[in-house]
This record gives C-alpha cells, structure tokens and sequence, in this order.
C-alpha cells in the first residue's frame, strides 16, 4: 500500500478577488486572534474589509495573486520524484484553495497505509503548523487520524540546516571572504509578544536555527536575527527588521537578507524584502543590499524533506522528532 504526505503551508490568494476572503480566513484562526466568537469573526471581518486595498496594492507588484501555491507544487512535484511510487504528495492550504477539507475526501480511503503531515514551516509555531494540523484532525475520520503522524518541526535537522548554510554560502562567495562590511539578517515572520510570552517556541527555534546555520557556514559575520511583517497596535517581538536596515544601512554595510523561516517565495519575500526593505536599505546609505532565495525547490533541502518523511514514517510515536521544547513552551503539540 501506498503513503500520503500531505504539504502543509499557509496559502495565498490565487486572483485579486480572493483577496479579502483570504485575509478573513486568515484572521478568523483562533491561533491568531485569540478572542472568542463571535468576537474574532467580526475582528476578521473589520481586518480583511480596512487592509484589502493595502493587500490588493502588494499583490499587483507581482501579478496580482500569490505564487505560493505554483511553488508549492514544485516542491511538491520534487519531492515525490525522489520519495517515488510508493507516495502520493497532496498539498493543503491553511486559507486558501486547495483547503483541508477539499483534501480530506482523497485521504479517507484504504489506498493509504499511513499519512504524513508535513508542514512548510521548519520552525514550529501555534500559528502555523498546529493550526494546520489542527484543522486536519477537525476533518479527519477516527480511521484516518488514527494511521497519521505529524511532522512538528525541523529547524536543526542536520540536512536542513546544511542546505540552509550552502544557499546562503553560494550567495557570499562572491565576497572572496572580505566580509569585514558584510552583516547577515535572518530575517524571520514576526509574531506578537504575547503569543511568544503564553508559551508559543517559535522565537527559540528561530534563533537556534540561525545560530546552527552560522556554525555550519563556519565564517566570521555580523549577524542578527529579526522579525518582519507585523501588523496592528500590539507590541510584537523584536528587533524588527526595518530598525535593523536602518541601523546597519547608516553604518554604510552591506546587508545580506536571509528569510530563515520561509522555504518558498510569496509577498513577504517578493515585496516586503525585494522591494520594500531595498528601498530601505538604500535610501538610508547600505553599501549594498542582497537576498537570499529560500529554499524552494534546492535539491539538498528536498531530499532533507524526503529524509524527514521518510524517518517520520519509520517512527513508532504520533509524532517526529523527538519532543525539542522545554516544558515551558506549553504551545507546543508535540507531546511525544
């Protein structure tokens, strides 16, 4: 019998009509508003209304729609060329089509022997990846979650992070070791404090999976990590990135801009980084200023995601890895 992997990541707007539906969606999680109902429906609702002309803007500098569902079929066409015949790959997007429950229907039959969840997040958040694993389990017959594992994260798994370091270390080459002027950003989504404060791990993998980065690429850098795209009055983890380009450009360095937490390109990459933090960037006196891609369909960090599945699957417990929070990080799902 075959196994299904099920593709989990966050979703974009595929036209310019599914703008504000997507928003909506997208605030109405209970993992990112966390107020009760109604409460939440009418802040989504509020939200997705006074923020669709802002979003329309962003999405027209590149289409009109996300691309984050075309790549994500890459990786997904990828991964199945090297995990082979003996896997189906589905895709399952958090706000936008294809959703859980359009998937779920292909996954309640005896074809499969085992389903695998594999979020496209490495580092776990409540906001991400238990979300969508989540919104599997409210779907998913007793049948099914019965004979499904859950990838939690993979922020220091080893293949990962030599992937990682090779991307970026492909980028810096170019410097011939001259890196005196050079200061890397890891630049990651930001959340607000509070969910990082009630428990959430994400910040923590973040960091130490920038700081298993930099021991791979084995260099003597500047480097920070910091946080991006935040919305609204709360106060959200720092430092934010635009201070940081701030800083650095008015220091005259070059900055090197890594999106450590994203492994396909979409706005956040395509408009905030490329354009907007460019902008940045110059306008206040970088010397220079580079992106790294993500991860996309690089052969090393498909086969570390083949790798992953695989050993997922080989696993007696419900969950892959092995549980790497501290118990203060109450947010995370995995109890294994």
């Amino acid at each position: 019998m075959k196994k299904a992997v099920v593709l989990l990541n966050l979703g974009g707007p595929n036209k310019r009509s599914e703008i504000k539906g997507f928003l909506y969606n997208l605030f109405s999680d209970k993992n990112i508003i966390t107020v009760p109902s109604p409460f939440r429906q009418l802040i989504a609702f509020l939200i997705s209304t006074s923020r669709r002309k802002k979003a329309t803007e962003v999405y027209d500098q590149i289409g009109g729609f996300s691309p984050i569902l075309e790549n994500t079929q890459n990786q997904q066409n990828a991964l199945k060329t090297i995990l082979g015949e003996g896997f189906d790959i589905f895709i399952a997007m958090r706000y936008s089509y294809p959703r859980m429950n359009d998937i779920i229907r292909n996954l309640e039959t005896d074809k499969y022997s085992e389903v695998i969840l594999l979020p496209l997040y490495p580092q776990y958040s409540t906001t991400t990846s238990k979300s969508s694993i989540e919104e599997f389990y409210k779907y998913a017959s007793k049948a099914l979650a019965s004979k499904t594992k859950n990838i939690c994260c993979y922020f220091d798994d080893e293949k990962f992070i030599n992937a990682t370091a090779a991307i970026l270390e492909e980028k810096l080459n170019k410097y011939q070791d001259n890196f005196e002027n050079i200061t890397i950003l890891f630049s990651a989504h930001g959340l607000p404090k509070k969910i990082v404060e009630q428990g959430d791990p994400y910040r923590m993998q973040v960091e130490k999976c920038t700081e298993l980065v930099m021991q791979k690429l084995n260099k003597k850098i500047d480097h920070i990590v910091c946080y991006q795209s935040r919305v609204g009055p709360l106060e959200w983890i720092k430092p934010y990135t635009e201070d940081v380009i701030i800083e650095k450009s008015k220091e005259n360095k070059t900055i090197v801009l890594v999106p450590i937490a994203f492994v396909s390109e979409h706005s956040e990459t395509l408009v905030e980084l490329d354009m907007e933090y460019n902008h940045l960037a110059m306008e206040n006196g970088a010397k220079g200023y580079e992106r790294v891609p993500a991860q996309a369909v690089n052969d090393a960090f498909i086969k570390s995601l083949a790798e992953i599945v695989i050993k997922a699957g080989k696993n007696d417990s419900k969950f892959y890895p092995k549980r790497k929070c501290e118990q203060k990080y109450c947010g995370c799902i995995n109890q294994d």
